[in-house]
């Protein structure tokens, strides 16, 4: 498989070696949470000479003996040199039994510089400070951005072709290896199903697995679109079949933590104050919406919604929906008190179009940059303060 270097997660990684937290790579299946330990490791071992990278992958047969606490234990103390600076980098850390108790001793031991990776029905965002007290950094990794897409496939003259085929096609790169558009397909739709089952099924003890995959395909087929629980309820039942709004909450909920979905909040622009109801729900890949519902529905303004979600989620902004009065803002994005105003929309090329879109912007009064994101195929130009940026250059940035 072609490998290429992901720059944004490795300096996320190289910027907190040596502090005190245990270090914790969370993600959807399949996002390279593995390969990114690997290439760590690589530029730890070029950068510091006296590194001493104790690795184990629990996945090996080499490794299989360490799949209880007492031995994981003494396989890192046999392994620790005290002359040199000792990272421990597991990989699958579930599959040994009690590994929080062999985490948090050799943490408080100071002795080593921890690193993990695991399933996701083991190392959830939420479970994380109760597995270990709170002493996690967390870095998230997604799938491939547009710009790795690029690198990828060295698409690099060729923006417009590779965003067309990126909407479809996505950022879940094995997928890639796949010459078969119909084998790419059946892999994308594995990591659904393996994730419904695997992280949450098995996890909470879900007795009903088929409401839970009408959720993920009425979620699919709604992103971009505010979404309650109780019209999820209401869609799901029929005169044969009948959930309520707890459980679908619930399962929405257990969706979201294993980075399946990515749940987004209102913002009231002018109150300045957070909305819990009606979310959005935006999915990690949007070839996995390909892969479940193929081309059903396909509404591309929500679609390159999603696409711009994600990255500026990749960004490391804090992401909301804007409310200002009767009009909506696709997005709100914070990084270091500063907001950006974010428009998306598949072609403004009608006036009654782009005047649909530009509205809820310039009806912003404050400072911050408001930006237009649309399938120009124009360089980027301006209206009345307001940026108008092509959706595959602003992806390219």
């Amino acid at each position: 498989m072609k490998l290429i270097e992901r720059n944004l997660y490795l300096q996320k990684l190289l910027n907190v070696v040596g502090t005190p937290d245990i270090k914790v790579i969370t993600g959807i299946r399949r996002s390279g949470k593995s390969k990114l330990m690997d290439e760590f490791i690589s530029q730890i071992q070029k950068i510091n000479k006296n590194a001493n990278c104790i690795h184990i992958n629990l996945n090996l047969k080499k490794f299989q003996h360490l799949q209880n606490s007492e031995e994981l234990y003494a396989y890192a103390n046999s392994n620790f040199d005290q002359n040199k600076d000792n990272l421990l980098l597991i990989d699958e850390i579930q599959m040994c039994k009690n590994f929080e108790k062999t985490i948090n001793s050799l943490h408080e031991e100071e002795r080593f510089d921890i690193y993990l990776t695991g399933s996701n029905a083991f190392l959830l965002s939420s479970d994380l400070a109760t597995l270990f007290g709170g002493r996690v950094f967390e870095i998230p990794i997604f799938p491939f951005s547009f710009v790795e897409y690029v690198k990828y496939y060295s698409f690099h003259d060729k923006p417009e072709e590779a965003f067309d085929s990126y909407v479809t096609q996505g950022g879940m790169s094995g997928s890639y290896l796949y010459k078969n558009p119909e084998d790419a397909r059946q892999y994308l739709t594995g990591i659904v199903r393996t994730t419904v089952t695997k992280d949450i099924v098995d996890k909470y003890r879900i007795e009903n697995e088929n409401l839970l995959n009408m959720i993920v395909d009425f979620l699919m087929d709604n992103i971009g679109s505010q979404t309650s629980i109780r019209n999820v309820a209401n869609s799901l039942t029929s005169n044969t079949y009948k959930t309520n709004d707890k459980t679908c909450g619930s399962y929405i909920d257990y969706l979201c933590k294993s980075f399946l979905f990515y749940p987004i909040k209102r913002y009231d622009i002018k109150g300045k104050k957070y909305l819990e109801t009606d979310k959005k729900y935006y999915l990690a890949d949007i070839g996995l919406r390909y892969a479940i519902l193929g081309t059903k529905n396909a509404d591309y303004g929500h679609i390159y919604e999603n696409i711009v979600a994600l990255e500026l989620l990749r960004r490391g902004y804090e992401v909301y929906i804007g409310n200002l009065y009767d009009k909506e803002i696709d997005f709100v994005a914070i990084k270091n008190g500063s907001n950006t105003y974010f428009q998306v929309s598949d072609d403004i090329s009608r006036p009654e179009t782009f005047n649909r879109e530009i509205r809820p912007l310039l009806s912003v009064k404050d400072a911050y940059p408001k930006i237009l994101l649309a399938r120009t195929k124009h360089e980027e130009s301006q209206y009345e303060g307001i940026k108008i940026i092509d959706i595959a250059q602003w992806l390219l940035e």
